[in-house]
Formats: structure tokens, C-alpha cells, sequence
């Protein structure tokens, strides 16, 4: 080992293929700087990954633990569905949790987490938030959909909705053939988002199935959104146009949602999958 250098142990994970870097700092480590989440980050250079999961000490009395994001970029991001049912699945590896149910910690609140079969999770992603000022979305004094915004030369109609972080919601009839890079980033820098947003294409299939693909901000495109899944069933079910529970097909896989009622917490169920351990050697 490099003389002044030390190691930091990893646990590389991914849900639907969202891949996620798990650091374990239950125990007062400092949080990884911005130049070391991008540097971890580097899918040729370092480990890859889309976000970086720190595991810590629980914030709320009766939570196992609490979590923090970092995107690839090195900027902090408030709310993961999928990075969240890797901690809870990376927790019960560490024998940290009893039982089938408990509470985790997210930057933003706590979510009730249940254990399933055959790897999977469920976890309790709150009540989604349509008023503008609690997005953040600037330029409107109250919901709407659409909202309508010009941008690159083009006029965009778009759901929006915050699921603790910021979702933009765009339907679209053929998802193969949508400019998701290019929409997503004109969008994302739009002063209407002072924090950003997460871009979401969405394709309904039938009442009970949608095709998605999500452009994050502070990473770009990722294989799965598990906040995107349940920000766009919660756009469709409020134009009518899926029932209340929904198959979400995204690039790396599956996701389920619930969301029983408009004043209910949303339900997101999926796999949690472990892929290698290891040591990173810094500063």
C-alpha cells in the first residue's frame, strides 16, 4: 500500500440494474468528498456506478440505520428508490435488522421497508407532492398538467412532482424513438428547475403496465429510477390513464407500484442484488 494512503471497503450493488457504490460509515466516518464519489464513479477509471450509497447512523428513534446519495457527479441527491432497497437489502446482510419489516432513514424522511421473496423489496416512498413550490418548479402559482414550457425551439408539456426529489413527467408514444439525452438535459437547465429535475419518459402499454426511461440529474441516463417509476404512475393515474397499481418496465428491469389512494404513501417493490466487494486504495 502507498505510504499515507488507506483503504476503503466497498460494496458494489445494483437494483434493476441501477448501479449503486455502498460505503459503510455507521460508525462517524466522514462522507466521501465530491472528487472521491467521482472518482469511485469513473466506469473506466474507477469502480462505476450511478450513485453512491452511504450507510449511517439512524436519525429517528425506531429506524435501523439512515442513508445519504451522491451521484456520480459528486452532488448530493435527496431521495433513491432503488439505492434504498439495496441498503435495506446490504443491512440485512449485516445482520443489522429483525425481522421482515423496519424503518430507514432517507436524507429527506423515513420509509417503512418490507423484506419479500426471492431477493425483492418493498419500501413506502411517501406521499408524492404536486404543488410547484414544494418540487421546486418556478413560474406557477399552483398544480398543473400539463405544464408547458418553451424550450430548445419546441414546446414541452410535461407532469411534474416531487418524491422527495424533483420529476419531470413527459408521455410519449413510441420510447425507443424519444431524445431522451437531449430533452432531458434541456429540461434538467431550465431556470423553472432551480435544483434540477429528473427527467421521465413515459409510455402507458395498458392500464396496468408503462415502459419508462429516466434521464437523473447529476448522473444522465440510468437503467432503472425507482423515485422516476413512481413519479410517472403517480402523473398517469392522475390524468386517468393507468389504474392504481402498475408494472413499471424499465431498461434493467421491473419495478411495481402501488399508490392505493392520493392522500397514500406510494408502494415500489423490486429486486436488490449484491455484485462484488472490494477495497478502494486513497488519499
Amino acid at each position: 500500500m502507498v505510504e499515507g494512503s488507506r483503504l476503503l471497503r466497498f460494496t458494489k450493488m445494483h437494483g434493476a440494474g441501477n448501479d449503486f457504490i455502498v460505503l459503510d460509515l455507521r460508525h462517524g466516518a466522514a462522507p466521501p468528498s465530491p472528487d472521491l464519489c467521482r472518482a469511485m464513479a469513473d466506469r473506466h477509471r474507477g469502480v462505476g456506478c450511478d450513485q453512491i450509497l452511504t450507510v449511517e447512523a439512524p436519525r429517528e428513534t425506531g429506524s435501523v440505520a439512515a442513508y445519504r446519495i451522491w451521484n456520480s457527479d459528486g452532488s448530493p441527491s435527496g431521495q433513491c428508490g432503488n439505492g434504498a432497497r439495496c441498503v435495506a437489502a446490504w443491512l440485512w446482510r449485516e445482520g443489522a435488522v429483525k425481522g421482515k419489516s423496519f424503518q430507514l432513514d432517507s436524507p429527506g424522511r423515513s420509509h417503512h421497508v418490507e423484506r419479500l421473496d426471492g431477493g425483492n423489496w418493498r419500501i413506502s416512498m411517501g406521499v408524492p407532492e404536486f404543488d410547484p413550490a414544494r418540487i421546486p418548479l418556478l413560474g406557477f402559482d399552483g398544480p398543473r398538467d400539463p405544464y408547458v414550457i418553451a424550450t430548445g425551439g419546441s414546446i414541452l408539456g410535461f407532469g411534474a412532482v416531487s418524491m422527495g426529489n424533483p420529476h419531470a413527467v413527459l408521455e410519449v408514444q413510441d420510447l425507443d424513438a424519444a431524445d431522451v439525452a437531449g430533452t432531458g438535459a434541456q429540461l434538467q437547465a431550465l431556470d423553472a428547475f432551480p435544483e434540477s429535475a429528473n427527467i421521465g419518459f413515459a409510455q402507458v402499454q395498458a392500464r396496468d403496465s408503462i415502459r419508462l426511461r429516466v434521464f437523473e440529474r447529476g448522473v444522465g441516463e440510468t437503467l432503472a429510477c425507482g423515485s422516476g417509476a413512481c413519479a410517472a404512475v403517480a402523473v398517469l393515474v392522475r390524468r386517468g390513464l393507468v389504474d392504481r397499481a402498475v408494472t413499471v418496465h424499465l431498461p434493467g428491469g421491473d419495478l411495481h407500484i402501488d399508490w392505493p389512494a392520493d392522500d397514500a404513501p406510494v408502494a415500489m417493490a423490486g429486486p436488490a442484488a449484491f455484485v462484488f466487494e472490494g477495497e478502494w486504495l486513497h488519499d
